[in-house]
């Protein structure tokens, strides 16, 4: 198929029916009837030679052909968007809202301090409230505008959303300073008779670390367990426990509770923490200048375009 054998709109329209799943709402958001989004879809059918959304009780359901097309599309969208406006002017210093982020604990503790004197010195008028990305609303609540933006490792948004790596981290073992581990290498075994604190952060990708570390043949003291990490700190000052964290966290740890940590001698691997946020506010000036924000205080590397994610989420 040749450029020339599609017209612009019709990616759009397509785009639009990935996020909604339903001709009304695309008809209502494109300014058109549904008649003519059913037969400009109709064109997409016989121009790619698939059914690309099927019809269900709970919406039209992309094909595996479709999800195939979401990401190259909306890649290539979104940087048809960016070039048209990269002239457009936005003042964050004038802008007076609350933006909600989606982040866990982990989240809290290393980000909010940074990016709220950001916001402090960018744009005074904007407050920043927080809400856990384990919840089971938390898709919803991005569709309907509640939450702008979240962070962390999050595989339950997937197709609707787009994400942008922030950064890969490490897991580390922490645990208090002068602790009998307390030296320039942790073993294996060292690890294994020591006894563990073990957060469980259902939801996200840091739930299965603990999983990964039983795959590996490594059996625990599981001495505490607790649903956060907030009390990390304070409970490995005061114990001889050991708990497996990211690095980022760890670092933020050590000095207000006189911590200390080592690389992590189960062989794990590195976990990557995206930025998510929803298709409706992807061309939007103020979550444009938040993300920059956000990857200008925390993000590693280069900052590559992001796309929308491949596979589907339940409707």
């Amino acid at each position: 198929m040749e450029l020339s054998d599609i017209d612009l709109n019709q990616l759009v329209l397509f785009q639009q029916l990935m996020v909604e799943r339903r001709v009304s709402k695309v008809a209502e958001n494109l300014g058109l009837t549904q008649p003519a989004v059913s037969n400009t879809l109709a064109k997409l059918r016989r121009q790619f030679g698939d059914d690309l959304f099927v019809r269900t009780p709970t919406g039209m359901m992309p094909t595996p052909f479709a999800e195939q097309l979401a990401e190259p599309i909306g890649y290539a969208l979104g940087m048809i968007h960016s070039g048209l406006n990269q002239h457009s002017h936005f003042d964050p210093a004038s802008v007076k809202r609350s933006v909600t982020i989606g982040m866990t604990d982990i989240g809290e503790i290393v980000f909010l301090p940074g990016l709220v004197e950001r916001l402090r010195q960018e744009a005074p008028g904007v407050s920043l409230c927080t809400v856990r990305t384990n919840a089971t609303t938390l898709r919803d609540d991005m569709e309907s505008g509640k939450v702008d933006l979240a962070i962390g490792p999050l595989p339950q948004l997937k197709a609707g959303f787009f994400q942008q790596r922030l950064f890969r981290q490490r897991y580390v073992c922490l645990f208090r300073k002068g602790h009998a581990l307390d030296r320039k290498v942790l073993s294996l075994a060292d690890f294994k008779a020591a006894e563990h604190l073990i957060i469980v952060s259902a939801g996200t990708g840091h739930g299965k670390v603990d999983e990964l570390i039983q795959r590996a043949g490594v059996d625990r003291t599981m001495r505490l367990t607790v649903p956060h990490f907030v009390s990390v700190g304070h409970i490995l000052r005061r114990t001889d426990m050991v708990a497996t964290v990211t690095e980022r966290l760890a670092d933020s740890l050590v000095g207000p509770f006189d911590l200390t940590f080592r690389p992590h001698p189960v062989d794990l691997p590195e976990i990557a923490i995206n930025v998510f946020w929803h298709a409706k506010v992807h061309r939007s000036s103020l979550h444009q200048w938040l993300r920059g924000v956000v990857f200008d205080l925390f993000g590693e590397g280069k900052v590559h375009t992001p796309t929308p994610t491949k596979s589907r989420s339940p409707s």
